[in-house]
């Protein structure tokens, strides 16, 4: 099951959020093809929040207070940020936190220092890794064994939002990852239900999909 890191009546705030900016189309009568083939009914864009100072800065704080929820006494030491995505959110995540921020890349860079960790992070420290997404989990845990690799700890990824999906839960408990999001597009479903802005045939397509297609394996 995908952890929500803070308490429903906060998931439910974070969806209609996403609903009010877009961030979440659903549309089960003209549906989505990922580059990976799949062909989804639901399409998560968070990058419209970007647009929305009101949204982004309320997102920015739930981050923050899931980081803490999340880490507990186990505080980072900076703030990591998934590029590209992520770079954003963890810049304004370690301003709410008043700790310091980086990045890592998909890669080393091939050029200048080569370096896939920006920002300064040292052996012996600790990051926590921020995305805005979670689907299957593997941009994460690249970003994650970067981080290792560079002798950072590394243990803990936090999300504005999940599909739930079960392999990213086999893929972050192999990584011996702690992983919890604010909500899931689950809770997205169900907002937009009690909004009035799908059917609930379209709620009842979309939740089967998520049940039983290829976010469920």
């Amino acid at each position: 099951m995908p952890r929500i890191i803070l308490n429903q009546a906060q998931a439910q705030e974070v969806a209609t959020i996403l609903l009010d900016e877009e961030a979440v189309l659903i549309r089960p009568d003209k549906p989505f093809t990922f580059v990976s083939g799949v062909v989804s009914p639901v399409y998560c864009d968070l990058r419209m929040l970007n647009r929305s100072p009101k949204g982004r800065r309320r997102v920015s704080e739930l981050l923050a207070e899931g980081v803490q929820a999340l880490c507990g006494a186990d505080s980072p030491d900076a703030v990591a940020g998934v590029a590209t995505a992520g770079i954003p959110w963890a810049a304004w995540v370690a301003d709410v936190l008043n700790k310091p921020m980086s990045y890592v890349r998909d890669a080393p860079k091939a050029h200048g220092r080569g370096q896939q960790v920006e920002g300064g992070l040292r052996l012996a420290q600790s990051a926590v890794v921020v995305e805005d997404l979670t689907s299957t989990g593997a941009s994460a845990i690249t970003a994650v064994d970067g981080l290792r690799d560079l002798g950072v700890r590394a243990d803990y990824v936090v999300s504005i939002c999940t599909y739930g999906s079960a392999r990213a839960d086999r893929n972050f408990s192999a990584a011996w990852v702690h992983a919890a999001s604010l909500c899931t597009v689950g809770t997205v479903l169900d907002a937009a239900l009690a909004g009035e802005r799908i059917s609930p045939d379209a709620h009842r397509l979309v939740k089967d999909w998520l049940a039983t297609g290829p976010m469920s394996r």
